[in-house]
């Protein structure tokens, strides 16, 4: 599988690419602030072309670029995003602070900049994982509330299998909770309920920050070793 990264140029969101090989479809999951020039040159070098946009929840350092990634692709390709999140990408920076905003509307253009994506899917809300394909991939998609009401993550299988994990779990941490639509005890409950599906070979590749493993996570995270010990997070 092809797997390449995007560094936004705000917040340090990563912006993920999957393919099956150079030349085919892909996905891209999470296009931030920033990404739309160095995600154009990784679809030129690979030769891809994108099948749709995924995200992992609705705040605008991992939505922001959907709407030009989208019309990129000639035919606007969707934007999947889970039920519960769909009402952020009316405008994303609506929950942030006046001062937050201004500062991105300075370094990203004017705060009416943003539109709404012309394709907007669901993606399955159902509690169970359900396995959607889409660009020859077939991505396993778990619902796991916390840092949003609609935060989702996305796994693959096969002999390298990856989890792209979003704002719920990072090398070395997992995702805050204290934002609007954030929940502590959602959190908990799909650190809880979802993470162990995942063997120790799972390669994460996080919302933020460096790639990881379940295993190193398993080992050395605090927050998922506090879990295990049955303590409180």
């Amino acid at each position: 599988m092809l797997v390449r990264a995007v560094e936004a140029s705000a917040f340090g969101t990563n912006c993920w690419v999957l393919a099956s090989g150079p030349g085919e479809e892909c996905v891209v999951v999470d296009p931030g602030f920033g990404v739309v020039p160095r995600l154009r040159d990784v679809l030129t070098d690979e030769r891809l072309r994108p099948a749709a946009v995924l995200v992992t929840h609705g705040h605008a350092d991992h939505v922001w670029s959907v709407t030009p990634v989208c019309g990129d692709a000639g035919s606007p390709v969707a934007v999947h995003v889970h039920p519960d999140d769909r009402y952020r990408l009316t405008d994303p920076l609506a929950t942030l602070e006046p001062q937050l905003r201004h500062m991105l509307a300075a370094q990203f253009g004017p705060e009416d900049r943003w539109q709404v994506p012309e394709r907007v899917v669901d993606l399955p809300g159902a509690a169970e994982p359900v396995t959607v394909s889409v660009a020859g991939l077939d991505l396993t998609v778990h619902h796991t509330p916390g840092h949003t009401e609609g935060s989702t993550v996305f796994a693959t299988g096969g002999t390298e299998p990856l989890l792209l994990s979003g704002d719920l779990l990072f090398a070395g941490s997992i995702g805050r909770t204290d934002l609007p639509g954030g929940d502590q005890a959602a959190m908990t409950r799909s650190l809880r309920d979802v993470l162990p599906r995942f063997g120790d070979d799972v390669t994460v590749l996080p919302g933020h920050g460096p790639t990881t493993t379940m295993a190193a996570e398993r080992a050395g995270n605090p927050f998922l070793r506090a879990l295990a010990a049955g303590r409180a997070l």
